[in-house]
């Protein structure tokens, strides 16, 4: 069987040639390829020099780079590492083996069950990390660990049913979320961490980055969970009406005098919350349709990959 590692790169010059050495050890068999990003050292002749096939992704972010290697690259098993040396290449066999012989979709490579919070020296990302876990997990009714690690395995039948819409270093929360939402069978090995080497820099803005997550978050829900998403503004009109129409009516009894303007308002906002209402469950409809569709195409992709096996 096919194992392909991918390693999407941008500026690694200092850590790439161990990282592919170090895969290259444990999993011999593996096809290694390096997606470098515009990188403006020496990552790709580094990679290439260690062994790697080197191909490039000319738009920035590494969504992107994702995006194009699950279109171009073909294998019974994908093992996807950061090319900065912070994981481990001991725990590649345990990920593959879940994908290739228990029919794992997607294994995740939890950080955050062993040496992450004391290996990783910045605290935001370590608050950042437990608030996407505790939304995702409420949110979509999962139970994962580690949502944003980098280090993941894939069935074919998850990278070729994946409809990457992330561009930068979101990808990994949207993986997370449509695991989870297509029910597909999704496992978690622990994996050690280890920081960044001196002198290696990470790419991750804090700020920046930790904003696009929360609203790929909040866009993703809108999208697989439409009712609960529009409900919730539903309520909120509704509990607005409820109060002004409650301060109306006592400055009514107390006084005679019925405030017209606010009663309007009362009026438009629950035909706000009733438009909202009327969305989501419109939007849910459409949503249950687009699993059923997703099953069957699912389905198709399946028998195909079997019977390419079997000619192979």
């Amino acid at each position: 069987m096919s194992i392909a590692v991918l390693i999407p790169c941008y500026n690694e010059a200092k850590t790439i040639e161990k990282v592919v050495k170090d895969y290259r050890a444990v999993l011999p068999e593996a096809d290694i390829y390096v997606y470098d990003n515009n990188s403006s050292d020496s990552t790709d002749g580094i990679a290439r020099a260690a062994g790697a096939i080197v191909r490039y992704e000319r738009k920035q972010g590494k969504g992107n780079v994702i995006r194009t290697m699950f279109r171009e690259i073909d294998a019974d098993c994908y093992l996807m590492i950061d090319g900065d040396d912070t994981y481990p290449a001991e725990n590649a066999r345990a990920m593959v083996d879940l994908v290739l012989n228990e029919r794992a979709d997607m294994v995740v490579g939890d950080r955050l069950s062993s040496t992450y919070f004391t290996e990783n020296k910045r605290a935001f990302h370590n608050a950042g990390n437990k608030t996407v876990r505790h939304l995702v997990n409420r949110l979509f009714h999962g139970s994962v660990s580690d949502i944003m690690t980098g280090y993941r395995a894939f069935s074919p039948l998850f990278v070729k049913t994946f409809p990457v819409i992330s561009q930068g270093f979101e990808i990994e929360t949207e993986m997370t979320i449509h695991a989870l939402d297509k029910n597909m069978n999704l496992r978690e090995v622990a994996v050690g961490y280890r920081d960044r080497p001196e002198g290696s820099v990470s790419k991750l803005n804090t700020v920046s980055d930790g904003a696009r997550v929360l609203v790929t978050i909040a866009m993703l829900y809108k999208n697989y969970k439409p009712l609960s998403f529009f409900g919730m503004i539903a309520l909120l009109f509704f509990a607005v009406c409820a109060a002004l129409l409650i301060i109306v009516l006592a400055q009514y009894f107390q006084t005679d005098i019925l405030r017209i303007p606010t009663l309007a308002g009362v009026g438009f906002l629950f035909l706000a919350g009733v438009m909202s209402l009327v969305c989501g469950l419109i939007l849910n409809t459409v949503v249950g349709q687009n699993r059923q569709d997703f099953e069957i195409k699912t389905n198709m992709l399946q028998l195909l990959l079997k019977k390419q096996a079997a000619v192979l």
